[in-house]
């Protein structure tokens, strides 16, 4: 059994389930959010729909990760490493995920209530896109050093 490979399953694993988690918590407050809007007669804004979304884009990153570590892993890197990075850089990416979920159901919360602010909980919400970012980013960087 190729060990590395352990690494290839945690990568997307990892960062799907963050995602998943993150939508999850955010789709619940999205809802509960347009409720209260019908409740008090006001539009429903559909930036929520974004906002729900937002976490989704970290099971990109880690399906590009998996496939970074398979490319590593056929140019002869180490089987341990890799499976450490898949692990690590999977749980980071879906722990951001995750976050990114709680923010953005604070920004449907507070957008559905005020109408305002829009801009900058987009803001906030990218900064913590950029976590899975560096991590992907980093990872790539750890591959090929441990590359044969």
């Amino acid at each position: 059994m190729n060990i590395g490979f352990i690494g290839l399953v945690l990568a997307i694993c990892l960062s799907a389930m963050g995602s998943a988690s993150g939508i999850g918590v955010a789709a619940v407050s999205a809802v509960g959010s347009w409720k209260k809007c019908y409740g008090n007669g006001k539009p429903a804004p559909f930036m929520l729909v974004a906002f729900t979304g937002a976490p989704l884009t970290q099971t990109i990153y880690g399906f590009l990760l998996m496939n970074f570590i398979s490319s590593a892993l056929s140019g002869g890197a180490d089987k341990l490493m890799c499976m450490f990075i898949g692990a690590f850089g999977g749980l980071a990416i879906g722990l951001s995920a995750f976050f990114q979920g709680k923010c953005s159901a604070a920004a449907c919360d507070s957008l559905a209530e005020t109408g305002k602010g829009t801009a900058n909980y987009l803001i906030v919400i990218g900064v913590i896109e950029t976590v899975a970012l560096f991590t992907l980013v980093f990872s790539l960087l750890l591959l090929n050093s441990v590359a044969a």
